[in-house]
């Protein structure tokens, strides 16, 4: 099983969301987080008074499938994610060593 995470901008998150549900991917996690990929718009930047510069919005979406679905799964989120500047995003691919179901056990 593979754990694919990606940084992307806001504005492309629910496409690339639609794309990877209609492909049948359905362990989906997003996370809003403040990164360094250059804004799209003054709207996605905030002065970030730790880091002493701007950061901009972006949200982190982490996806589960197995191995063999890894590289339709990075293909969607690419296609999906573009946003016709060079620094669109980026996407990790790691290895996940076991998961285990939470269940509703008595």
């Amino acid at each position: 099983m593979k754990q694919i995470k990606a940084f992307v901008h806001r504005g492309r998150v629910a496409d690339i969301v639609h794309g990877l549900r209609e492909a049948g991917y359905t362990r989906i996690g997003l996370i809003d987080v403040k990164g360094l990929l250059h804004a799209l718009s003054a709207r996605e930047q905030e002065y970030s008074v730790e880091l002493g510069e701007q950061v901009t919005s972006e949200i982190q979406i982490e996806l589960y499938c197995e191995d063999a679905q890894v590289n339709a799964a990075v293909a969607l989120m690419q296609l999906h994610g573009r946003t016709g500047k060079r620094d669109a995003g980026w996407i990790y691919v790691s290895q996940v060593d076991a998961a285990f179901p939470i269940d509703a056990r008595d």
